[in-house]
């Protein structure tokens, strides 16, 4: 079975409002991180900017302090020991506000794959392609893949792949969203694959990506294999040109 993934919010980040789980909303004058389910702040919580190579940590009222300077669209990264990674694709207006993120408590069969943020792909991209101002790292080429184990008990639960920010995807859909300025080509959605069988492809650029893991590939109580490959541009045929994206916070979440 293959699960189409579709984030429409990508570009549409609340700046009022209450706070929602992985919301963002004004409060006051002071950025803080508080938990999702008890509205009380987070401390020692390790906010980041990957490509700002900013980092710092929420006080003990879960306060933190953003004074990179940014000036493009940036990820947010938001860690801490017993809660869920968060991600959140963020811009200058934004950051410069007062901001609360609201992050939720893990649960004991939650897998944290990988916090990295991991660069697929070629290193030849155009600078209009979907956010490739963000662009940290270099490529490890056009695949990514990470074995884990699964809890016994993983088949009594619904067990979801969540991306926590994907970006640099060139797929037609993406285009059509307006969220690259590429005129005159696109590229096949990034193809995500679990033990061996394709399982979703991704078409648009987001955060908090969630794909469901199949009951009936999973390995319960064993290894299993994630792997995620990065599409081609369909409009190149001299050679393979393959779509530069970068996505972080990879985690396996059940519920």
């Amino acid at each position: 079975m293959r699960f189409l993934v579709v984030m429409f919010l990508f570009f549409m980040l609340p700046a009022f409002g209450a706070v929602m789980e992985g919301g963002v909303s004004k409060v006051g004058d002071v950025s803080m991180i508080i938990d999702t389910e008890t509205n009380m702040p987070v401390s020692g919580a390790k906010v980041s900017l990957p490509k700002e190579n900013y980092t710092t940590f929420t006080d003990n009222n879960g306060i933190f302090n953003l004074k990179a300077n940014i000036k493009d669209s940036s990820l947010l990264s938001v860690e801490k020991e017993g809660y869920r990674p968060f991600s959140l694709t963020i811009n200058e207006k934004l950051a410069n506000k007062p901001l609360v993120l609201g992050i939720e408590k893990s649960n004991a069969q939650d897998i944290v794959i990988s916090t990295e943020m991991f660069h697929l792909g070629d290193d030849n991209f155009s600078a209009n392609s979907a956010n490739s101002s963000e662009f940290k790292g270099k490529s490890i080429g056009p695949f990514y893949s990470k074995t884990f184990m699964m809890a016994a008990n993983a088949l009594s639960k619904n067990n979801y792949l969540v991306i926590g920010s994907i970006i640099g995807v060139d797929t037609l859909m993406a285009r059509s969203m307006r969220q690259n300025s590429i005129v005159n080509s696109f590229a096949s959605p990034p193809e995500v694959y679990f033990n061996g069988r394709k399982i979703a492809e991704i078409q648009l650029n987001g955060d908090g990506q969630r794909i469901k893991l199949p009951n009936n590939i999973l390995r319960a109580g064993q290894m299993n294999e994630i792997t995620i490959r990065t599409g081609r541009n369909l409009k190149q045929t001299a050679y393979i040109d393959y779509d530069d994206i970068e996505f972080m916070n990879l985690s396996v979440q059940s519920e």
